[in-house]
This record gives structure tokens, C-alpha cells and sequence, in this order.
């Protein structure tokens, strides 16, 4: 008789939204192109990034919504669970997803990177296979993804990090001293118009 092989723990996809308001998304870049058309820009990327990082039989993807008193708002698929992010930086609510979900690995990204897929999404768990942590890096010194395998802890990965700069994830990666760390594909994400013009040149498709 052969042994049965262990279970694999529970995958979790974590998307980081927010209420497609103006003056609450993509500030910057509404400074660039105005607040009507970067949250126009903003709707297209998430719903975009929502329908290509599905994936049932692999993982569970659930929404960490801002602001918490909107986490029912129908700008989503109803069909996404959904968690608030809570209060505090960057850094505070995903060290809080990171802390209260299940146990197994947790990957979290963003709602605007336009060349994201689940073969992405994939190759981070896969990462997370061998490794206490993986990331996705940005261009710009950011990451558009970030895992951790939380077993048998879950690492303080993001305290004192430098949050919309160059060194974001070399202040992460700077409290994961001592853990094992991967890294995947570079991918960019829109912040600003400069982005936002690469990235139509690029996706044009997904991004009007």
C-alpha cells in the first residue's frame, strides 16, 4: 500500500484594494492626467488584475478592502471574500493579513500591475516551497508582490520601511535578515503618468 502523501497547506491570494473614489486612489497619478480619469485608470487595472490572477483549484483569493466601512461596496466581484485592511500604514495592514490569516503560505499584491498573471502568482508559492519569503520587485526599488511562508513564525517583515521610495524593498528585505528570500519576475506598477504612458504602450488592451 502506498503512503499517502501529505496535504499541502492552504494557499492565500491576498489583492490590496481600495474604493475607486477620487482623491483616495492613485493620487499621483492623478496629478498627472485628474482625479476622474485616474480612477477610471484604476477601475481597468483592478479588474484587469482580478480576472487574470484566478485560479480556484490553487489557492483562495480573497480582497483586503480600504476602507474598512466599505469592505461590501459592489465596485468588486461579489463573488471575492473580503477583509478589511484596518488602520496604519502600508506596512501595519499587511503585517495584519500576514498575522490573522489561516495557516499556510500568503502571498499578497496589488491592484495595479498590469502584467500580472496566476503563472506569477504561481511561481510565488512555488518559491514559498523552499524559502521563508519571495518577492516580486519593482522597478523603482518597490515590489509589486510579497510572500511569506509564516511557518513555523510569521517574520515583522514590515516595520520601518521607506514606503513609496527606492528603498522599499531593501528596508524589507533588511527585516528578513536571517530568513531564506527569493525573488521572481520584475513587473511595474502605475504611479504616476510616465507609468501609466509605458504601461498603455505595453497593455494596451487592458489599459484605455
Amino acid at each position: 500500500m502506498k503512503a499517502r502523501r501529505p496535504s499541502r497547506p492552504p494557499r492565500t491570494l491576498v489583492v490590496m484594494v481600495k474604493v475607486p473614489q477620487a482623491g483616495r486612489v492613485k493620487t499621483r497619478l492623478a496629478r498627472g492626467i485628474g482625479a476622474v480619469a485616474a480612477v477610471n485608470v484604476y477601475r481597468q487595472t483592478t479588474r484587469a488584475v482580478l480576472s487574470r490572477i484566478l485560479s480556484p483549484r490553487e489557492w483562495t483569493t480573497i480582497l483586503a478592502v480600504a476602507p474598512d466601512a466599505a469592505r461590501k461596496t459592489r465596485a468588486f466581484p461579489a463573488y471575492f471574500a473580503r477583509i478589511p485592511q484596518g488602520s496604519g500604514d502600508l506596512g501595519a495592514r499587511m503585517q495584519r493579513v500576514m498575522d490573522r490569516r489561516p495557516s499556510g503560505p500568503v502571498i499578497i499584491v496589488g491592484s495595479d500591475i498590469p502584467g500580472i498573471s496566476a503563472a506569477h502568482i504561481r511561481r510565488g508559492f512555488k518559491a514559498l516551497g523552499e524559502h521563508d519569503a519571495v518577492f516580486g520587485p519593482a522597478p523603482d526599488g518597490g515590489y509589486w508582490l510579497v510572500g511569506l511562508k509564516r511557518a513555523p513564525l510569521v517574520p515583522r517583515a514590515f516595520q520601518n520601511v521607506r514606503w513609496s521610495s527606492e528603498h522599499a524593498l531593501a528596508d524589507t528585505r533588511a527585516n528578513l535578515s536571517g530568513f531564506r528570500v527569493a525573488l521572481i519576475d520584475q513587473l511595474d506598477d502605475i504611479d504616476d503618468a510616465a507609468d501609466l504612458a509605458m504601461a498603455r504602450g505595453t497593455h494596451g488592451r487592458l489599459i484605455k
